[in-house]
């Protein structure tokens, strides 16, 4: 009997509790829904009066000032309220550009797509593509990535390869572009990581002794990615690979490449033994 009036009671608190629970959860989506309400109509209060000139002289300066998000937020508000207004492409370049400076790189990928779109024989269609590519370069670099010596060629490469066929299209739609230089010199450093991103590959499969999958990719750098720097390094993991096949005349086939062409071993230092402070990086191997 008594266990049965503890049950009882331990039910009647759990219900007790709950409806508490409910109740602080209304009040608090209460709160946040009055706090954002707020926020909302004091932002109309500060935009009253303002015609789309203030809003463009105040985005600018705000674009000028490194005030990113409130760049982004003028932006916005000339694009809903004057949408087909005098200047609202370029008023849609800069929002593309506003948020590429304030990292959201989504936005400003999106933003660039919906102008060349709406503007496909536009002059600004250049800038778009690179800020397209710029978008998606710096994707996938994070915090870590600006301050730590990390290895980006052994992380997910699919942005990177969307970056290199932004900054293509640009070079081959528009050579004589102001970006076009810059858009160039980037293409040869994202095809530089994307090659040394096969190699690691290559080596992941030599780790696991699945000779011929590390072989071929190898193999692959050599013939797809001629002249970077990834390419010493693939020769390598291929004599060692047909070594282990027991293919010693592919084997040697590779050893005779490498010594005709990197006599005194690869001309640029890979990654991990570049300084000390990627040597300690690489050790704790939080990449690998």
């Amino acid at each position: 009997m008594l266990q049965r009036v503890t049950s009882i009671m331990r039910l009647i608190l759990i219900k007790f509790l709950f409806i508490g629970f409910l109740s602080l959860t209304q009040t608090g989506c209460s709160t946040l829904s009055n706090l954002f309400s707020g926020d909302s109509a004091s932002s109309e209060d500060e935009y009253v009066g303002w015609d789309v000139g203030k809003f463009r002289n105040e985005a600018k300066a705000a674009l000028d000032a490194g005030s990113y998000e409130k760049a982004v937020k003028l932006y916005e508000a000339i694009q809903t309220r004057y949408p087909f207004g005098e200047g609202s492409s370029q008023a849609e370049l800069d929002l593309a550009y506003a948020y590429y400076k304030a990292g959201k790189y989504e936005e400003s990928v999106a933003t660039a797509d919906r102008f060349i779109k709406m503007n496909p024989r536009s002059v600004g269609v250049d800038y778009a593509l690179y800020l397209k590519g710029l978008s998606n370069y710096n994707r996938d670099i994070g915090f870590i990535d600006r301050f730590l010596p990390t290895d980006t060629a052994q992380r997910d490469q699919s942005k990177a390869q969307t970056s290199y066929n932004n900054f293509k299209e640009l070079v081959e739609r528009f050579p004589s572009s102001k970006y076009t230089p810059d858009a160039k010199l980037r293409m040869i450093a994202v095809r530089n990581n994307l090659a040394m991103h096969e190699v690691h590959i290559a080596r992941y499969y030599m780790k696991r002794k699945a000779y011929v999958a590390a072989a071929s990719r190898a193999s692959g750098v050599v013939e797809h990615y001629q002249s970077t720097p990834a390419v010493p390094y693939a020769l390598e993991v291929m004599q060692e690979a047909y070594n282990n096949l027991g293919m010693t005349d592919l084997a040697q086939d590779a050893s005779r490449v490498y010594e005709l062409n990197y006599p005194n071993g690869p001309p640029v230092v890979e990654h991990k033994d570049a300084t000390f402070s990627h040597q300690v990086w690489d050790f704790i191997g939080l990449e690998k």
